[in-house]
C-alpha cells in the first residue's frame, strides 16, 4: 500500500511541526509520503518545511502563488499523488495530530470496505476525552449535515465501525480507484462545504463511507478558519451550503429553501443582538454571491 498524506498549508507555522512529526511518527504503512500545497502563506512556515524537506525524502512542498482555498490545492496535491503512484490519499487538516496507530487502523478499515471512504474518530485536541466527530450524519429532507457525538465525553458509545452518511474534510482517506471514479474536490467551493458536497456525491454513486472508531486523531477545532464566529466562515456558510443543495436535493430543495431562510434569519438575528453586524453583512454578501454565481475565494475573506 502506497499512501498519500495530503496538507493544505496556510499561515501553520505554529501547526505543522506537531502534524508532520504524528504522521512520521505512525507504523505499519511501508510506503508513505506526505505531499504539503501551500496556499501563498505568508509567514515562516513555507520555510520551515523547506528545511525539513532537505532532512525527509519522504516529504514534498508544493508552492502555489496565491490562496486558491482548500479545495484546490488539495487536488493539487491529489495529481502530485497520483503521479507517485499512490492507492490511497488522505486529506488531513494540519491544525491535528494523529494517533501512532491511526493510519493502520484506516488502511484495515479500507480494505474490509474496498472503493469506500473512511474517517477516523476525532476528538477536540485540547479535551482529549471529548469527541468532536465520530462520523457524521445526515437529515432526510432538507440533508442537513451535523457530527455524531460532538461534544460527548468519550464513553465507548461510539467504538462500532458503521456506515455514514457525512465525512468531514479534516480527515478523509480515499482509495485512488474512487477519486478516480468520482473526480476530484469542487473548486468553486473554496472553503466548507466542499467535504459535504463530496459525500453527496459518492453516495450517489453508490460509494460508502465508512467511520473507523479504532483510528483516533486529535483536532484543534477552527484554528486553519478563524473560528466559526467569523465573517469568514458566516459568508462562505451562506453562500456554499445553497450551492451544495442545489446541485445534490433535487426535488426537496424547495424544502431546503425554506429552511434555509429561518435558520440564516434566526442566525442574523442573534447576530444582531451580540453587536456583530458584519456577520450579517457577510451572510447577505453570500447569498448574493450564489445569486450572481461568483464562487471560489471571495475578496476580503
Amino acid at each position: 500500500m502506497k499512501l498519500a498524506v495530503i496538507l493544505v498549508n496556510y499561515n501553520g507555522k505554529k501547526y505543522n511541526t506537531a502534524c508532520i512529526d504524528s504522521i512520521f511518527a505512525n507504523t505499519g504503512i511501508a510506503a508513505l509520503k506526505i505531499i504539503v500545497v501551500d496556499n501563498a502563506s505568508q509567514d515562516d512556515s513555507v520555510s520551515q518545511i523547506e528545511e525539513r524537506c532537505h532532512k525527509e525524502e519522504r516529504l514534498e512542498l508544493i508552492r502555489l502563488d496565491n490562496n486558491y482555498g482548500f479545495s484546490y490545492a488539495n487536488n493539487v496535491g491529489i495529481r502530485s499523488a497520483q503521479e507517485w503512484g499512490a492507492d490511497y490519499v488522505l486529506l488531513l487538516n494540519n491544525d491535528t495530530e494523529i494517533a501512532s496507530d491511526m493510519l493502520s487502523h484506516l488502511r484495515e478499515c479500507a480494505r474490509r470496505h474496498p472503493g469506500c471512504m473512511v474517517v477516523p474518530k476525532i476528538y477536540y485536541s485540547d479535551d482529549r476525552q471529548r469527541i468532536w466527530s465520530a462520523g457524521g450524519a445526515v437529515s432526510p429532507v432538507v440533508r442537513k449535515v451535523r457530527h455524531i457525538g460532538i461534544n460527548k465525553i468519550d464513553e465507548g458509545q461510539y467504538d462500532q465501525e458503521r456506515e455514514i452518511g457525512f465525512a468531514t474534510g479534516c480527515c478523509l482517506l480515499i482509495p485512488m480507484e474512487t477519486i478516480q471514479k468520482a473526480g476530484m474536490l469542487d473548486e468553486r467551493f473554496f472553503l466548507y462545504y466542499e467535504d459535504t458536497e463530496y459525500s453527496f456525491r459518492l453516495h450517489k454513486l453508490g460509494i460508502s463511507i465508512y467511520y473507523c472508531p479504532e483510528a483516533v486523531l486529535y483536532h484543534k477545532v477552527g484554528a486553519s478558519s478563524k473560528g466559526a464566529d467569523s465573517a469568514l466562515c458566516a459568508y462562505y456558510i451562506a453562500r456554499n451550503w445553497l450551492l451544495c443543495s442545489r446541485q445534490h436535493l433535487a426535488w426537496r430543495y424547495p424544502v431546503f429553501l425554506l429552511y434555509y431562510i429561518v435558520n440564516r434569519t434566526a442566525c442574523c438575528f442573534v447576530w444582531l443582538m451580540r453587536g456583530k453586524r458584519e456577520l450579517v453583512r457577510a451572510t447577505i454578501r453570500g447569498i448574493r454571491d450564489y445569486q450572481r454565481r461568483k464562487f471560489g475565494r471571495a475578496a476580503g475573506y
